[in-house]
């Protein structure tokens, strides 16, 4: 087995397995330890401005990598979107959910270590797993340069081959030679990528799971003030 097929082929079931064991492990053995750690209350100067552009960029590009690369091909020529376009859709949609990201994730980074007070409680894998998305993140803005090169040839070849692997993926029968002749940039970027899977059990990450979706429809809370009378 080539190194090519060994990282492409065999690394992204590895890194699945231990990215869904991992997190139960977790959650059934160390479940004190299933949190976010929020340091808010120790600084929150900067806090919710960082905060919010990291959330809703690195959720646009979850879900606009879920959407773009796992739908079926078909659906988007059924509703009139070409090749093309689709590619400059990724382009626009990964800039805007990337450069959110990148922002957030680097105010969050920088005063994870310049905060003395947040740096008191931190611990060497909240900061790494920060700045491991951090470089994912730039890696993927990288990516945009190519792909707009491509875009503006009308080349779609790439864009195609990607979503084809990462498809192979998802069906459990993994090609690597479907990405054989992609650039560099785009390979790196996913090997960051599936290594962020890799390490998910072992950072804070694992508080996703716990999303409250339940939140959403819950019923007002009705609160009442005490006044105490004077007289």
């Amino acid at each position: 087995m080539s190194l090519h097929d060994l990282v492409f082929g065999a690394y992204p079931y590895i890194a699945g397995v231990v990215f869904l064991l991992g997190s139960w492990i977790r959650f059934d053995r160390e479940q004190y330890t299933w949190k976010a750690d929020s340091s808010q209350l120790l600084s929150n100067k900067g806090m919710r401005l960082a905060s919010n552009l990291f959330h809703v960029g690195i959720l646009g590009i979850f879900f606009g990598h879920l959407v773009g690369m796992l739908l079926p091909h078909s659906w988007f020529q059924a509703l009139g979107i070409s090749d093309v376009s689709h590619q400059y859709i990724a382009i626009y949609a990964g800039g805007i959910f990337g450069i959110m990201c990148l922002v957030g994730a680097a105010l969050l980074f920088i005063r994870r270590i310049n905060n003395p007070r947040v740096k008191a409680v931190s611990r060497t894998r909240d900061t790494f797993v920060i700045g491991w998305l951090l470089v994912t993140v730039v890696l993927g803005l990288s990516t945009i340069l190519v792909s707009s090169g491509h875009a503006a040839q009308g080349d779609v070849s790439e864009m195609i081959a990607l979503t084809e692997y990462v498809k192979s993926i998802a069906t459990l029968s993994v090609d690597p030679s479907l990405i054989a002749n992609v650039s560099p940039i785009f390979k790196t970027h996913m090997l960051f990528g599936m290594t962020v899977f890799l390490i998910f059990p072992f950072t804070r990450l694992v508080h996703v799971w716990s999303v409250p979706l339940t939140y959403l429809g819950r019923a007002y809370q009705i609160v009442r003030v005490k006044r105490v009378s004077m007289n």
